[in-house]
């Protein structure tokens, strides 16, 4: 696949969005050039390898790193990473809330500086990331059945 066809990426955010307001969003992070490398899939389930697990813990260290992220499903894909995450600002008075680019940021940087001490040293994100605004439960339904099935498409 070369990178060409895609031509020069604009901003996909909303302009009027506050992204560090409560909200739902559904997150796709895809590695650079589509490189299966954080592990494969074996009847239908994902199996993930040295790389997908750090991964997977830096998603989940996101909640324990920031008291207002709240993360429901989540999956590590051979080459992307599909995850659902929540922004409550009602219990951060006092906490400034930093917006989901940061968010996300965070988790993209984290998880590549382990992934290249684990050997893997020119592992690299795409720029960017995708994300979906979800606006109620039949949306978020259909996003969670979507991400545990996955594996089987």
């Amino acid at each position: 696949m070369n990178r060409k066809q895609f031509g020069n990426r604009k901003s996909i955010r909303l302009p009027d969005h506050d992204y560090s307001s409560s909200c739902l969003y559904f997150i796709t992070i895809c590695v650079d050039w589509y490189v299966e490398c954080l592990g494969s899939i074996h009847n239908n389930a994902m199996n993930l390898n040295e790389y997908g697990k750090i991964v997977e813990q830096q998603w989940l260290w996101l909640a324990k790193q920031y008291s207002y992220i709240e993360l429901n499903e989540y999956i590590v894909m051979p080459d992307h990473f599909h995850g659902i995450v929540m922004i409550n600002d009602e219990n951060e008075p006092t906490t400034k809330i930093k917006p989901l680019s940061e968010i996300i940021g965070a988790f993209k940087t984290t998880s590549s500086k382990l992934i290249h001490q684990a050997g893997l040293t020119d592992f690299k994100w795409q720029r960017s990331f995708h994300e979906r605004i979800i606006h109620n439960l039949f949306q978020l339904d259909n996003i969670q059945t979507y991400i545990k099935n996955n594996p089987t498409k």
